[in-house]
């Protein structure tokens, strides 16, 4: 890991860190999801700098190593949005390839539709593309869902200020490693989902999960929980909300995000090409929610073959 190099880019009055490596004229962007930094693309970052690209990993605003916003509660994807181009700006690039997974699917989506001109690809993990709007999730699913509790102001805060960071993010990385969606009954917190002696998942390890742990205890869940899970249905006011980019969707076969309801059939089917017209879906048969550290070489040699077919 020490091959990586770490820097700080200038964000108005927020330092964002910014993990990379290589030096190839082609640049990929890596857009972390929850509760991950950029660490969690490492695997990935590697293979790419070794293949001859420049791998860039940042951390959110409120994530990891970046600066907090003053005021957490009000960010919104928007601000990711524009870090994201305030980041290749200062760094000079013209243009990338985007690769998001979980809530970093979004922000890789609809850089695209805004900046066009500035995106030669994308590749989501986990996340197909739905265009922003009101979200219907407290129709279909019980109150005791994780998203609809996480986006109750002080729900998640008092679920999670029970346990030290890196406890939380160890429950977490068992809860959404599994292939159902984390459900509570009506007196049990999400984090109870968990029993202390649950052994982690076999590849992930404890030192990675220290990593996590030191960086969460350092920046706190406050702008984790506001983004993604309490700015779930804002409307960007998009001028066309068509995803045109070359785009390579990567799902497990086990991911929990296939029992989101409608997720399946909208993945599965022809349907989701008529806003992503070019897009390809493939599988990791066994892969759940985290496959870019469960099968680390099946992903990068996917990710791989995409990049060589639209350099």
């Amino acid at each position: 890991m020490d091959e990586i190099q770490h820097k700080f880019v200038n964000v108005g009055a927020l330092k964002l860190h910014i993990a990379e490596i290589g030096t190839g004229p082609n640049v990929v962007v890596f857009l972390h999801g929850f509760p991950e930094i950029w660490y969690s693309w490492r695997h990935q970052m590697l293979a790419l700098a070794g293949a001859g690209f420049r791998a860039i990993a940042p951390d959110y605003r409120g994530y990891g190593l970046s600066d907090s916003p003053p005021e957490p509660e009000k960010t919104t994807f928007t601000h990711l949005l524009n870090d994201l181009l305030q980041i290749i700006d200062a760094l000079a690039i013209s243009k990338v390839f985007l690769v998001g997974k979980d809530f970093g699917g979004p922000p890789a989506y609809l850089f695209s539709i805004l900046h066009p001109e500035r995106v030669l690809g994308v590749i989501t993990l986990g996340v197909p593309y739905v265009p922003p709007g009101p979200s219907m999730l407290h129709k279909y699913l019980p109150e005791g869902f994780y998203i609809l509790r996480w986006k109750e102001p002080g729900r998640a805060e008092a679920d999670f200020g029970r346990f030290d960071a890196k406890t939380v993010v160890r429950k977490v990385y068992i809860l959404f490693s599994r292939s159902e969606l984390p459900i509570a009954n009506e007196n049990q917190e999400i984090m109870d989902l968990v029993e202390p002696d649950t052994p982690l998942p076999s590849w992930f390890t404890e030192d990675d999960l220290s990593t996590y742990g030191a960086l969460y205890e350092k920046s706190g869940f406050r702008t984790a929980l506001q983004v993604p899970y309490r700015t779930v249905g804002d409307d960007l006011n998009l001028p066309d909300p068509v995803v045109k980019v070359p785009t390579l969707l990567i799902m497990g076969g086990k991911d929990y995000v296939f029992k989101f309801p409608g997720i399946e059939d909208l993945i599965k089917s022809e349907k989701t090409k008529e806003l992503v017209p070019n897009l390809e879906v493939t599988f990791i048969p066994e892969g759940t929610h985290f496959v870019q550290e469960q099968f680390p070489e099946q992903l990068n040699q996917l990710i791989l073959a995409f990049l060589a077919k639209h350099t």
